[in-house]
């Protein structure tokens, strides 16, 4: 979790020449603008590159891809920041390719319930675009991120227990290759059988193996009813057990996150509501008015076995959609429990029977601990994250910090889970990717990464230990 000190490769001035010449005022050299293309939103120090290109089309993406090549210089392609594992520092300096004005939608096919959009348009940008043809895009990482950097980073979210990951979401790539050649993936199809899976190997690749420039995504129509309830429960365990019950039954619910003790007193603090303190489920059930009527009363029924008590419904858009802005905002909102401090965030994700043993152990490290922690889950597919407030500054918070962190990482694989659920791996996480995956395993994707990237130029320091 420590700054990992990379020897950076000199840029050339004559690639730095040969891209003003291409680009003109779409290459910066700007000490604010490096140092933002530098840092994502998490606590990790900033490493800028040594130039930033705003490029405009894949075409221009690969011509600048095909220079850096030749130069050997790295590349860290960069999306809106809003990564959370140091995934868009420079760590051998480079030239950042900025997509956010790659923001066109370039097809919406709602027969098909599919679309293709470049990959700086952004997941709000998306459904405001969708709203009139009665389809949305559902994945939902509470950042307004690019879908880009939500393919890269194989993004989830609060609908993922329902509608799934960006790896169940994206139908095929446009991406440019290390030497900077443009392939396609896959065609527009929802299955194939053809050949070596690719567009799954790019999906989570963090930037390391290609620029991802245009994304072919499912969408699916806008639910014809939606109802929203949070519930106060007596015990963590209660919660969670109503959570377990939920999925078994098979009841399709949306959204099911779970928000503890101290995290609602963050988001009552912060978004002036009023729930109860006591670690909470926030739920949304989608379908038809009916659906939603048998899904909530089934969903109530558990929740009150587990000595749950009285819902508080929202079925209409302003009260859903105040509700899920304030868990939207959780991030904040615990920020503010001490202002001035930083947060680390963290996530990890294990099976769901195992869920209430590694919240309420986590939850025990953060009680016995001198820092503040909040902790929020997607619950419906067994992933939660902690926030760790600490001055980055002290020395003995941040090893107090790595050390929650590492024992909730140990707990999570020691139950069979993940590291990460959604946060990605970055360079904040490479300590943990060989006890995940075991030397076999990472030396296989070592072996990936050296016949895509031979020269190891794409967002070097990243994914893979090693490289």
């Amino acid at each position: 979790m420590s700054h990992r000190q990379y020897d950076r490769i000199e840029t050339p001035e004559s690639l730095i020449a040969s891209l003003r010449d291409m680009l003109g005022d779409r290459l910066s050299t700007a000490a604010a603008v490096l140092e933002q293309h530098g840092k994502d939103e998490s606590w990790h120090a900033a490493s800028p590159p040594d130039a930033v290109v705003f490029a405009t089309s894949t075409e221009e993406v690969a011509k600048v891809v095909t220079l850096c090549a030749e130069h050997n210089v790295p590349i860290v392609p960069f999306g809106t920041g809003s990564s959370l594992e140091g995934h868009v520092a420079a760590l051998r300096g480079g030239i950042c390719i900025d997509l956010s004005r790659m923001d066109a939608i370039l097809e919406v096919n709602n027969e098909d319930l599919d679309c293709r959009v470049q990959a700086g348009v952004t997941r709000e940008q998306l459904n405001d675009h969708l709203r009139d043809t009665g389809l949305f895009f559902p994945i939902d990482p509470g950042a307004n991120a690019s879908i880009g950097g939500m393919t890269a980073t194989r993004a989830s979210g609060t609908n993922a227990v329902r509608y799934g990951t960006m790896r169940d979401n994206v139908l095929n790539l446009t991406v440019v290759t290390p030497d900077g050649k443009i392939i396609k993936t896959a065609n527009r199809a929802r299955k194939s059988s053809a050949g070596y899976d690719l567009t799954r190997l790019f999906v989570g690749s963090e930037g390391t193996l290609g620029v991802i420039t245009e994304i072919a995504l499912k969408l699916y129509g806008i639910p014809e009813a939606m109802s929203a309830a949070v519930c106060a429960f007596p015990s963590v365990d209660a919660a969670v057990d109503t959570v377990i019950l939920t999925i078994q039954a098979g009841i399709p619910v949306a959204r099911i996150e779970f928000l503890d003790e101290m995290q609602i007193r963050a988001i009552n603090n912060y978004s002036k509501t009023d729930h109860k303190e006591a670690p909470t489920l926030f739920f949304e059930f989608h379908g038809t008015e009916a659906g939603v009527k048998e899904q909530a009363e089934f969903v109530q029924s558990v929740a009150e076995e587990f000595g749950a008590e009285e819902f508080q419904w929202a079925t209409r858009q302003e009260d859903r959609n105040k509700l899920w802005a304030a868990r939207h905002k959780a991030y904040y909102a615990s920020l503010q429990l001490e202002p001035g401090k930083a947060g680390m965030p963290t996530d990890v994700c294990v099976p769901i029977s195992k869920l209430a043993e590694a919240i309420r152990e986590t939850r025990a490290d953060c009680d016995a601990s001198p820092l503040t922690c909040t902790i929020v889950g997607h619950v419906g597919d067994g992933n939660f994250h902690t926030l760790i407030l600490l001055d980055p500054e002290d020395p003995a918070q941040m090893a107090e910090a790595k050390r929650l962190h590492d024992r909730m990482v140990e707990r999570a694989l020691k139950l069979g889970g993940t590291c990460t659920g959604e946060h990605g791996i970055g360079y904040g996480k490479l300590d943990f990717m060989e006890a995940e995956h075991g030397p076999d395993t990472i030396a296989l994707m070592r072996a990936i990464k050296s016949a895509i990237d031979p020269k190891g130029l794409m967002n070097p320091g990243k994914l893979i230990p090693g490289l």
